[in-house]
């Protein structure tokens, strides 16, 4: 089993519930298990357009499934939620993002492993801080990481009493 970081967000058609549906599809798909999952956060939407506020989170699942396998089901699922691709970074349904794949690197047309944008996105580093091993984090971005992380403007958790789940 390979230990994997998965991205969720939604800022489209009731963004939470959007989430949580796709945590428990991919708990319930074959050779996956959740291991953790962190907090719910919100976001300031980047993108064109007014759009609405992101819910995001970040799961951490034990796999048999290759890199490849995985980022095609994640895109399953996304197609369940009606996720469209038409526009870079416009609004949406569901967006599952691969973020690492065990300690491998990975780079071909469809699949880039660590994720290349998410170590320049709080949306993502504040709830993978949540259920990352602090050396993990170190790993990539270096010792001495600050991954202390409180609410702002652009990032806050969802609900106060909301806690990271880890196995």
């Amino acid at each position: 089993m390979i230990r994997s970081y998965i991205a969720l967000g939604s800022n489209l058609d009731q963004p939470k519930q959007q989430v949580l549906t796709a945590i428990q599809t991919i708990a319930a798909t074959p050779d996956c298990h959740i291991i953790a999952q962190s907090r719910l956060y919100g976001s300031i939407a980047i993108g064109p357009g007014t759009q609405g506020n992101y819910v995001n989170a970040v799961i951490a699942i034990d796999t048999s499934l290759n890199a490849h396998n995985l980022l095609t089901t994640l895109q399953a699922i996304e197609a369940r939620h009606h996720r469209q691709r038409n526009i870079r970074w416009a609004a949406r349904t569901l967006d599952l993002d691969l973020l690492l794949y065990g300690r491998e690197n990975i780079h071909t047309s469809d699949l880039i492993i660590p994720h290349p944008r998410m170590f320049d996105r709080d949306f993502v580093l504040r709830p993978l801080a949540d259920i990352a091993p602090a050396e993990l984090l170190r790993r990539y971005l270096g010792e001495n990481a600050n991954v202390g992380y409180s609410d702002n403007d652009n990032l806050w958790v969802l609900e106060s009493d909301d806690k990271a789940i880890t196995n």
